[in-house]
């Protein structure tokens, strides 16, 4: 079984590529949700995380996102912080999840932070989902309802494009002149045939 990551910047459509290749039946990992869900709910990482940005961090119960957005977008130190508690438990997750399948002949593995993390070390390809940064602001306003300046903050956070280009196998564009599903199906070909 092939482990194929899936990254790419905000607002560059990675959830519509995991959608397509859902689709077909690849079964997809998505580490930006179970970190969300860890977040929420593992109580040893909600008392790790209060240890870091305090109490006030979850409000009833609840992690006010908004606000640690808000701290680790705006220091470097408190981001490093955090990924040093939700890295572990994800890939912790993504081990749990991977013993589940019923081995496919691949899998994929979507993160926004792929290279980041390091977790491309463990896996055999990975397709970076492409956008222009114009395009991936606007997506990203429409969706949240936040400001360009909000959203080019977090792109900084983030690698940028040309980084995760050279760093990846295989890239989709998603920019709203050329149709995504024809080249998902192209590496759906490649990535079957290979494992086979």
């Amino acid at each position: 079984m092939l482990k194929i990551g899936l990254t790419g910047g905000i607002g560059s459509g990675k959830s519509l590529v995991c959608k397509i290749f859902s689709t077909l039946g690849v079964p997809v990992f998505h580490s930006d949700e179970v970190s969300r869900d860890l977040m929420d709910h593992d109580t040893e990482i909600i008392r790790k995380v209060t240890g870091i940005f305090g109490k006030g961090i979850y409000r009833n119960g609840i992690l006010d996102r908004k606000r640690l957005s808000e701290a680790v977008f705006t220091d470097r130190k408190a981001l490093e912080k955090l990924n040093a508690i939700i890295h572990p438990a994800v890939l912790e997750a993504f081990n749990r999840w991977l013993t589940d399948c019923s081995n496919p002949p691949y899998i994929i593995k979507e993160s926004a932070i792929i290279f980041e993390s390091g977790t491309d070390k463990g896996l055999d390809y990975v397709i970076m989902v492409s956008a222009p940064e114009a395009l991936r602001i606007s997506r990203v306003m429409e969706r949240a309802g936040t400001s360009r300046a909000e959203v080019l903050r977090r792109m900084r956070n983030q690698m940028n494009d040309a980084e995760r280009s050279a760093r990846s196998d295989e890239i989709v564009n998603n920019d709203d002149h050329q149709l995504v599903i024809p080249q998902v199906l192209e590496l759906h070909k490649k990535f079957t045939e290979l494992s086979g």
